[in-house]
């Protein structure tokens, strides 16, 4: 839980090198690429598949990180109101598909448009003669790629690239790269492509599905064509919204490419980063008929954009604020992701009979052979496995909808637990700093727990007590012993291995085989008392090897993951240190060291945010992957605010 961390010397480990701008609390979205997710993901969805033969066959691509409900949704064509389908599933899971026929016939010449239930306009496609058969489908990319008709059998509910033609017509590499909503609606588009592309008989026009096409020619005459790596840019003339929708037609009315943004997300702009490829984001700068200045949700120190939160504190929930802040240290690189974070649960979701207050969510895990779960530690001995609904990561009903309470073996104490890993075993292994019923002696424990038993309270299969290491922890004051291990992360041997670690107890290369009760990797766990990582060999025995410990520079350590997509172990450290996030490597010499530090997104609060998690690769999207944090008090921004009373939020990291 929040604790001001007196007996440790933030200042000698720490130098202010990065300052957070003003965040903004407002519940905005801000567009992402080709559609900006909300916290229900709906602009992430797009028709990546069509045909007018047969069965009048629809399919739909979610471009997101997260599952997105169609439950209710509509289409329409363009000579019939929007109807009821029936998909083939009701949720599309990230970078999935979800098929349906269409209610009624569709044309030889026609138009497609989807709707959300309450009839938000999601995405269209038109069609001339014959060019949706034997289908259409999005080529270069499935849900971003350009609109071809295929000559080979159609792939409902796989991806496109078997289906799609060895090249794809030069127009596809024509892309909207910039669009306003501030008055002007300026739209820019830009070539990225090799041979000039001629756009004479294009048109455009927004989500309103009573407005017709308007000719690019009669908005700017002299858009003729675009040379390669050339703009043109033009006045739409249609009022857009602050919430609204852009769609490019070539001369066959068939969607070239789209773009979705939610309120103020296209003030001053909304803009492609990286220029003509990336995603979409809001820009501090508009730069029609130039390249994209990306300055709004690209670059070291912008912010992005909170996304969701809200909702009335229940009864007896009391956020804390956040203590122990710290500078940024030296040396520190900006977030790699996306700067838009979205709140992903409920109001005060995580209260409990022995936590009422909602708060003391700490260590986070992502299950790496299941990217749908999440487990989360609670500091008053509860684990979580969460699943993501609507937008949000809520406790896995199937498992336990108010979570599981968990025991010292034996059934005894309350353990503090704070860090939470899934090891090779698929085992969930949790950490505890002391026994809450006694919480002046530290109990620095790891306990290794079976996510199949049955019950509403877990005892360990396994436990380590290792508090006999840490003296200094013992003072008889509730605040060292509140200082043990916050986090911990499964190592995988053969990693280990593979970068040539050298064991600390051999002087050489580790050896798996020389420890052969450990299983198929090593625990390191995190100690806020220094900042240090403490490696064991956790054995089946319930006895353990210790490896010594790793510096990471930092003054705490909050939590540890090992990411295998980055193929480094992450440590990360809250506001004590400047919301930070260290990845260590492998050096030459065989030892774990540092390699590359990042702040949070500039939008995140600066608050006790003590668990940390990144999806696996599995779970990859259009090159980013999920992120998420906890807030140990869920005190967000302060009363008042969207994110008051929160307790996770997700991002975008690179794959």
């Amino acid at each position: 839980m929040p604790t001001s961390h007196s007996r440790i010397s933030v200042a000698s480990v720490c130098a202010a090198v990065l300052t957070f701008p003003g965040l903004v609390a407002a519940g905005l979205l801000a567009a992402q690429p080709a559609a900006a997710a909300d916290p229900a993901g709906y602009q992430n969805v797009r028709v990546n598949e069509v045909t007018s033969s047969n069965n009048d066959t629809v399919e739909l691509y979610n471009t997101g990180s997260t599952a997105v409900s169609i439950s209710g949704w509509k289409m329409s064509d363009d000579s019939f109101a929007p109807q009821s389908f029936t998909p083939s599933a009701t949720t599309i899971s990230a970078g999935g598909f979800v098929t349906f026929n269409s209610p009624k016939g569709l044309g030889d010449s026609d138009k497609l448009v989807i709707y959300t239930a309450d009839g938000t306009v999601v995405d269209r496609v038109e069609w001339a003669t014959g060019k949706a058969k034997p289908a259409m489908a999005r080529c270069g990319g499935d849900g971003t790629g350009a609109w071809v008709t295929t000559t080979t059998p159609t792939t409902f509910g796989a991806a496109n690239a078997a289906g799609c033609p060895a090249s794809v017509p030069s127009a596809s590499r024509v892309r909207i790269n910039e669009v306003t909503s501030d008055g002007s609606d300026t739209v820019e588009l830009f070539n990225g492509g090799t041979s000039a592309v001629g756009i004479g008989s294009w048109k455009y026009v927004d989500n309103d599905t009573s407005h017709s096409p308007v000719s690019i020619s009669s908005s700017s005459p002299s858009a003729t064509s675009i040379p390669a790596g050339g703009y043109v840019t033009f006045d739409a003339g249609l009022g857009l919204g602050d919430h609204d929708s852009l769609f490019l037609l070539d001369g066959n009315s068939t969607t070239v490419d789209s773009v979705t943004w939610a309120t103020d997300g296209a003030k001053p702009s909304d803009e492609r980063c990286a220029n003509g490829t990336g995603w979409f984001q809001t820009s501090t700068t508009a730069t029609p008929g130039s390249a994209n200045s990306c300055s709004g949700g690209g670059g070291g120190g912008q912010t992005g954009h909170l996304l969701g939160g809200g909702g009335s504190l229940t009864s007896g929930c009391t956020p804390e604020a956040p203590s122990g802040t710290g500078s940024t240290p030296a040396g520190t690189s900006a977030w790699p992701g996306g700067l838009d974070v979205t709140i992903t649960d409920n109001v005060c979701a995580f209260t409990t009979s022995t936590g009422p207050e909602g708060r003391d969510v700490s260590g986070l895990a992502f299950d790496p052979a299941n990217p749908s779960v999440l487990w989360a530690a609670k500091n008053k001995n509860w684990l979580y496995k969460l699943v993501k609904s609507n937008g949000k990561w809520v406790p896995d009903p199937s498992w336990s909808a108010t979570g599981k309470q968990i025991r010292f073996a034996g059934g005894s104490g309350q353990p503090d637990s704070e860090g939470v890993t899934v090891g090779g075993n698929g085992h969930v292994y949790v950490t505890s700093e002391r026994d809450n019923a006694d919480n002046t002696v530290p109990k620095d424990t790891i306990m290794e727990f079976d996510p199949a038993a049955t019950g509403a309270t877990l005892t360990p299969v396994h436990q380590w007590d290792i508090t006999a290491q840490f003296p200094q922890l013992d003072t008889g004051s509730k605040d060292d012993a509140n200082l043990g291990f916050e986090g911990v992360g499964y190592v995988p041997d053969s990693w280990l291995t593979a970068n040539g670690w050298v064991d600390p107890l051999t002087h050489a290369a580790y050896n798996p085989a020389n420890y052969p009760l450990h299983g198929s990797g090593l625990y390191f766990a995190g100690l806020e008392w220094d900042g240090t990582l403490h490696v064991y060999g956790l054995n089946s025995d319930g006895s353990f090897t210790t490896f010594g410990t790793v510096p990471t520079g930092k003054a705490s350590v909050m939590d540890v993951t090992f990411d295998a997509g980055t193929q480094r172990i992450v440590a990360t450290c809250d506001n004590t240190c400047g919301e930070t996030h260290t990845f260590l490597k492998v050096d030459a010499a065989g030892r774990i060291v540092p390699d590359v530090t990042y702040t949070n997104p500039a939008v995140m609060p600066i608050d006790n945010l003590e668990g940390f998690a990144i999806a696996p690769t599995s779970a990859c999207v259009n090159g980013f992957r999920e992120a998420v944090w906890s807030d140990d008090g869920s005190y967000g921004f302060g009363s008042g605010s969207s994110s008051y009373g929160h307790a996770l939020y997700s991002g975008t990291f690179p794959c």
